[in-house]
């Protein structure tokens, strides 16, 4: 989407389209009728809608079956249940959509997909890419540093975990707000919250000194796991706070010694504009 308008209403190409911020998932659901009309230009999206979803199903899709309705506010103000689907699903829909305003999106997918062949090959290509990537969004190169190094100790703690049986998604995600709570006094959601973000990365909105602060308390984890092995995810979640005990003393000696607090509300964003220290995108 090219500007964000508000919570509800994004706009591509000076075309609305209507969207919802589902808060406990963490996903963006958009119009699929709106999208539709856009890359289409149809008089009708939702009959064309409705026939590209008869299609789909009788193509076997799982597309269909993972778009959701949602009360949207219509062009009369009143709400409507109304189709939607989220990034992922909807890029699936797009694909299925013959229309040349469609066709950006399909070369980017295309591309992508390429991209991750490539990487799976050459790892070191993904890192090349994320440094470029990270750069042209404004980012220092020290914080570019800093940050991919982040992104190596993480690793490095998921293959300790999965070492100790840990394998769901949602253990890894308590594990990791055990550390959070630990050494910043927030788990993850919150901390996010903190700082204005919905979908972005936390780690991407964080200063120099979060990201350090952050990566000693993972380091910590792991180091403490391979010498105590934890059996349980109950001894793992044990571990996951000492580890983040650990960065969260450090945290408090510098906030002791600089009268500052060390977690900032400011993401990268209202940090650039504010044209502070310790910037992410400042040299």
């Amino acid at each position: 989407m090219k500007k964000i308008v508000n919570k509800a209403i994004a706009i591509f190409d000076g075309k609305q389209i209507r969207r919802h911020w589902d808060e406990e998932k963490e996903l963006w659901y958009f119009s699929i009728v709106d999208v539709v009309r856009i890359l289409t230009n149809s008089t009708d999206a939702r009959k064309y809608w409705n026939k590209l979803a008869e299609r789909l199903r009788k193509e076997g899709s799982e597309s269909v079956t993972k778009c959701h309705q949602l009360k949207l506010q219509s062009s009369d103000c009143k709400y409507y249940l109304t189709d939607v689907a989220d990034t992922e699903v909807m890029f699936r829909i797009i694909q299925s959509i013959p229309s040349p305003n469609a066709e950006p999106f399909k070369l980017w997918l295309a591309r992508v997909g390429y991209e991750r062949v490539e990487e799976t090959e050459d790892p070191e290509k993904a890192i090349q890419r994320a440094m470029g990537t990270y750069l042209k969004k404004g980012y220092s190169k020290n914080w570019v540093n800093l940050r991919l190094k982040s992104v190596e100790i993480r690793k490095d703690l998921t293959n300790e975990w999965n070492e100790r049986g840990i394998k769901s998604a949602d253990e890894f995600a308590i594990l990791t707000d055990e550390i959070s709570f630990a050494w910043a006094g927030m788990k993850t959601k919150d901390y996010k919250k903190y700082k204005n973000l919905k979908k972005e990365n936390l780690r991407d909105n964080m200063t120099n000194l979060e990201i350090v602060l952050n990566m000693l308390a993972e380091t910590s984890t792991t180091e403490i796991s391979k010498v105590k092995k934890p059996e349980t995810f109950n001894d793992n979640k044990k571990v996951a706070r000492e580890g983040g005990t650990i960065a969260g003393n450090a945290r408090k000696e510098i906030e002791n010694k600089t009268g500052k607090n060390v977690i900032t509300n400011q993401n990268a964003k209202s940090l650039q504009n504010n044209d502070q220290e310790n910037l992410p995108n400042s040299e």
